[in-house]
């Protein structure tokens, strides 16, 4: 195994557990009446665990069927406009190529000193989509982005695993921003796992690369593993079974995560380790390292972001049309015949 990272440039962050933010930070916010903004899936998980922290939650949220769903919760349901008037912290848990228009239009003009606003990601504000023109300065902002789907923040609450997140505070109009980052990120579950303090640019970033980089390379070396082996002659369902319809990858991710990439071989047999230890030199390739630092590139720039604004106003849904493309690849035909003879029934999801 060969490493190529240059590790003088690495750099590591202030990390937050439950035992570094006192009970006293999350009892001063049950004084306070909390909105989620969307009772999405983040939003009503978000919403749930820190109703079940013992605090006074309400719903911002348009007239859907997730305001139906609130209030088959339990929770008092108010206008997103109502809810900014009302609560002392606003969580804004819509999705990010709406929130510059929402912000500006119902929640900006019923916002008074003192007030916190809690971000569920860095995107908007890094970049510049809600800029420090329209946030008044005499409100904090702060951020708390899971690192883990809604249905799993809700799911590992309850466990009492906890879940990471990234955590960030972008103003401190009130000198007490802090304390309340702290208090919300413990009350969520975050603290069980790991609150990791970072930037809004940050966290927005680290997202996109995930998506635009590392997410896109992995499914290349996905299809192309698929189509060597299809190509050679092997059964399709044996082939699709063996490289991650049977669970076994995403088994060993999860042991990736949990004890190591390295460390997690041990749960292979010696044949895999000396296989992927032998072998795994050839995959080296300087040419992926630099197309991955372009997609970064691009991500910092603001490129991505002003291609991505283009898009949405152009008048159709840029997304569907290109998903529609992927799903017309004949590696996806394929993918659901294998599932159709395994009886493996995509709609139980």
């Amino acid at each position: 195994m060969v490493l190529t990272m240059n590790e003088t440039k690495a750099k590591h962050a202030t990390i937050y557990h439950d035992e570094d933010v006192s009970d006293e930070l999350v009892e001063a916010l049950r004084k306070k009446v909390i909105a989620i903004i969307g009772y999405g899936n983040q939003g009503r998980s978000q919403a749930l665990n820190l109703r079940d922290s013992g605090m006074n939650v309400i719903i911002g949220n348009i007239e859907d069927e997730y305001k139906k769903k609130a209030q088959e919760d339990g929770f008092k349901v108010e206008s997103i406009e109502g809810a900014t008037k009302h609560a002392d912290i606003l969580m804004i848990l819509i999705p990010d190529e709406i929130q510059a228009d929402i912000f500006e239009e119902k929640i900006k003009p019923n916002l008074t000193s003192g007030k916190t606003i809690d971000f569920a990601t860095g995107y908007n504000v890094a970049f510049k989509e809600i800029t420090g023109m329209q946030i008044p300065i005499d409100v904090d902002i702060i951020m708390i982005a899971p690192r883990m789907i809604g249905v799993g923040v809700r799911e590992k609450y309850l466990s009492g695993e906890g879940f990471f997140s990234f955590i960030a505070m972008e103003q401190d109009a009130t000198g007490n921003a802090k304390n309340t980052l702290l208090g919300l990120a413990k009350a969520l579950g975050t603290t069980k796992a790991g609150a990791i303090e970072t930037s809004f640019r940050d966290e927005a970033h680290l997202d996109l690369y995930t998506e635009q980089a590392f997410g896109p390379a992995f499914g290349q070396v996905l299809m192309n593993s698929l189509e060597v082996l299809v190509e050679s002659g092997y059964p399709v369902e044996a082939i699709f079974v063996e490289i991650y319809m049977s669970g076994e990858f995403s088994f060993t991710l999860k042991e990736m995560a949990e004890i190591g990439i390295v460390e997690q071989m041990k749960f292979h047999s010696p044949t895999s380790q000396y296989g992927s230890l032998t072998r795994g030199a050839r995959f080296i390739n300087p040419k992926l390292k630099e197309l991955m630092a372009k997609s970064l590139s691009e991500i910092q720039s603001g490129k991505f972001a002003r291609e991505w604004k283009r898009a949405q106003k152009r008048g159709k849904d840029p997304v569907a049309s290109l998903k529609q493309t992927a799903l017309q690849m004949p590696i996806n035909k394929l993918e659901r015949e294998v599932r159709k003879r395994l009886k493996m029934n995509p709609e139980k999801k």
